[in-house]
This record gives C-alpha cells, sequence and structure tokens, in this order.
C-alpha cells in the first residue's frame, strides 16, 4: 500500500468565522491553530500549508482565568537602553483587543517560515464587523 501525499495544488482552502465572546484566551487560541495549520483535516502535511483561513470577531470579549487579567503582563523593549517596557493585559485589552488573541496563536505556531505563512491567514477584529464578507465564511462554535 502507497502512501499518498497532498500536493500544493489539490489544497482546497475554507473560510472559517470564529465569534471570541465569552471563551478563554487560551483555549481558543489553541483551537485557532489547530485550524490555521491543518491539523483538523485528514490531508495534514507538517511541511505544507494546508490549514484554512480564520476570521475572529469579538476579539474584546475573550475571557481571562483566575488573576490574569491584572498580573499577566507582556513585556517589550522600544531598543533604547533600559527601555523594557511592560503593560498588563487589562490595559491591551481596552487598547488593543485583537492584539491578545493575535499573540496567543503566533506562541502556538512554529516558529518558521511555514509558521509566518500561516499566521498570515488569521484576521482579527475587536467587534462584529469584519472585512471578509465577500469569502463564503463557515461559522464555528468552539466548545
Amino acid at each position: 500500500m502507497k502512501t499518498s501525499s497532498v500536493s500544493k495544488f489539490s489544497i482546497e482552502k475554507k473560510w472559517f468565522l470564529i465569534d471570541a465572546s465569552g471563551m478563554v484566551l487560551g483555549r481558543l487560541a489553541s483551537k485557532i491553530t489547530r485550524i490555521l495549520m491543518g491539523k483538523h483535516k485528514t490531508t495534514y502535511t507538517k511541511h505544507m500549508d494546508d490549514g484554512d483561513n480564520v476570521v475572529v470577531i469579538n476579539a474584546g470579549k475573550v475571557k481571562l482565568t483566575g488573576k490574569k487579567l491584572e498580573q499577566k503582563k507582556y513585556y517589550y523593549h522600544t531598543g533604547y537602553i533600559g527601555h523594557l517596557r511592560e503593560r498588563s493585559y487589562k490595559y491591551l485589552l481596552e487598547k488593543k483587543p485583537s492584539f491578545i488573541v493575535e499573540k496567543a496563536v503566533k506562541g502556538m505556531l512554529p516558529k518558521t517560515k511555514l509558521g509566518r505563512k500561516q499566521f498570515s491567514h488569521l484576521y482579527v477584529y475587536a467587534d462584529d464587523n469584519h472585512k471578509q464578507k465577500a469569502q463564503k465564511l463557515v461559522r464555528i462554535e468552539i466548545a
């Protein structure tokens, strides 16, 4: 019996819509990552981009468990000496809610060229409005 491999010409990408309101951030990010990588398909090949496109709406209504809203910090460096900055997730949820979901998903994807390409198939919006109305979006309920 031969093992068949998927070619890049036979890959069909779908568009999925996920409503993030009231969902826990980590569980949501792992489900999104699974779809972006294509692990939900029977034709999954780890060296090819056979995942689907994901549109996430209501990212501003995502939940963090425990005391993470106040205690969890995001650190970044400005490039100047001694300019290590920190922001709480509560602050980020008010200012840039889509950033929190993007950062969680990006951390779960592979750190390679393929991971960066898969990440480009993610579209996160803070509210209900999105630009992908022309695509045939399939709504997914993640439990």
